[in-house]
């Protein structure tokens, strides 16, 4: 009598089976036992080797990365880019010609005459402070402490008094030596005074380019020419006299010298 082929492919299934069952149950001691021979550890930490007296490394990480962000405000507000930035829009604007130079030329400029113009203090916090922090002589807050100072007396030497007393009023300080200035007054003072000088400079370049829009604007009105807009015959007049006296020459030095005097 002959089986039906559902039955023998079912027995064969079933030897098949049967035969790798003790290969399986050989092979599964031997798993273990290779992994207790090779063991294999992953271990990450931040304890590192520090000294007494010196925050931990995670703690110092948090504060790098913090510097960092804050790392815009602090060139903007803490060095002369401020004044710098703003007095060449206004060279810009006095002009007449928004769009030349561009933003991301003045901006170029205007940072890397800060680095040119802050280039002594940054030799100061990086002997004073970063060095001897690299070096292991200092701990990070000292460091931290070392090179505020340059920094301070650059925004200090530019603050008017007027500034630092009213923000010392405004904080609720008592009569406070220079020394013993917080970051916490000194920055705003130093802000509203770089405000202040930009400003004023921005007043004195437009006093040339409006008496050449004066003198346009009375010629052509004297021309009987009311429909001629004064701007376009007034702005070949600017380029050329900005050209002639070499302009980006003065205003530069005029910069680099209100923070050297």
């Amino acid at each position: 009598m002959k089986r039906p082929p559902q039955l023998l492919a079912g027995l064969l299934v079933f030897l098949c089976l049967g035969a790798l069952a003790p290969a399986q149950t050989a092979a599964a001691p031997a798993a273990p036992a290779a992994a207790a021979a090779s063991p294999v550890h992953l271990t990450i930490g931040l304890e590192g080797q520090q000294k007494g007296g010196d925050v931990s490394v995670a703690v110092q990480i948090v504060v790098l990365m913090t510097l960092l962000t804050l790392a815009p405000s602090i060139v903007l507000l803490m060095t002369s880019f401020t004044r710098i930035v703003i007095v060449l829009g206004f060279v810009r604007t006095a002009l007449g010609v928004p769009s030349a130079p561009s933003n991301q030329i003045i901006v170029g400029l205007a940072l890397f005459l800060t680095f040119f113009i802050m280039g002594p203090v940054f030799d100061r916090m990086n002997g004073e402070a970063i060095q001897p922090y690299l070096a292991g002589k200092v701990t990070s807050v000292e460091a931290l402490d070392r090179a505020a100072v340059p920094l301070k007396e650059f925004m200090l030497k530019q603050t008017r008094t007027r500034d630092l007393e009213y923000f010392l009023e405004l904080g609720g300080y008592g009569p406070t030596a220079v020394r013993d200035l917080s970051l916490r007054v000194v920055v705003p003072a130093f802000v509203v005074s770089e405000l202040q000088t930009s400003f004023q400079m921005g007043f004195l370049l437009f006093l040339p380019f409006l008496v050449i829009d004066f003198l346009v604007s009375s010629v052509l009105m004297a021309l009987g020419m009311m429909m001629m807009p004064p701007v376009a015959v007034a702005l070949p007049f600017k380029l050329l006299l900005f050209v002639l006296v070499d302009g980006w020459h003065l205003v530069v030095r005029a910069l680099v010298q209100s923070f050297t005097a």
